[in-house]
């Protein structure tokens, strides 16, 4: 009888550390740009405890509202085949950052922008969130508070309850620094809101 090697599906997982990050993944901001801001937090599952190896990809509109993006974050060294990571001069519109052995991470990037295509919506950041536990990997958002007005009209927003929103309203901890944690799933009887989690048809 051939014995076969067992699927994804029949393994233990998470494998992103194998193949997905890279080099300054969360590095989107061009090095010395003057208007970045730093979003920084930690992400946290049902009982209350970091995730040490989640990972997460961020999306967002270039300065201009475009949602082209740039190449440069996969370039590789011609002799080993590694990963070099971004050219660090272009906004390439991407990052993706694992969690560190904490639950945290850190992403360096430009003041969000609507996108052109939709200008009804309050500046943002699309997240899209992989860990373990999860079959499918979950999208929320992050916005800033400083766009209190544009965030009152933002089609999304209008439609949750204040504690709710309020999941997806990044907190400012000091000049060009947000706080934004993601909480995969209320703890129970606990203080926190689980994160607003978007599905998409």
């Amino acid at each position: 009888m051939t014995e076969l090697a067992p699927t994804p599906s029949q393994t233990v997982g998470p494998f992103y550390g194998y193949a997905l990050p890279f080099p300054g993944g969360g590095e989107l901001a061009p090095v010395g740009h003057p208007d970045a801001i730093t979003v920084r937090g930690t992400v946290y599952d049902g009982a209350g405890a970091p995730i040490p190896d989640a990972l997460l990809e961020f999306w967002q509109a270039g300065p201009d509202g475009s949602l082209t993006g740039a190449p440069g974050s996969l370039r590789r060294d011609p002799v080993t085949g590694a990963v070099l990571g971004r050219t660090g001069v272009d906004f390439t519109g991407f990052a993706r950052v694992a969690t560190d052995a904490d639950g945290g991470y850190v992403l360096r990037t430009l003041p969000p922008v609507p996108p052109a295509s939709r200008p009804d919506a309050a500046p943002h950041l699309a997240v899209c969130v992989f860990a373990r536990g999860l079959l499918h990997h979950l999208y929320t958002r992050v916005y800033l508070p400083e766009h209190a007005e544009a965030n009152a009209a933002d089609p999304l927003l209008a439609q949750l309850p204040p504690a709710r929103r309020a999941t997806l309203v990044a907190q400012p901890e000091r000049p060009g620094v947000y706080r934004f944690d993601i909480r995969l799933q209320a703890a129970e009887g606990g203080p926190h809101e689980e994160t607003v989690f978007l599905e998409f048809r």
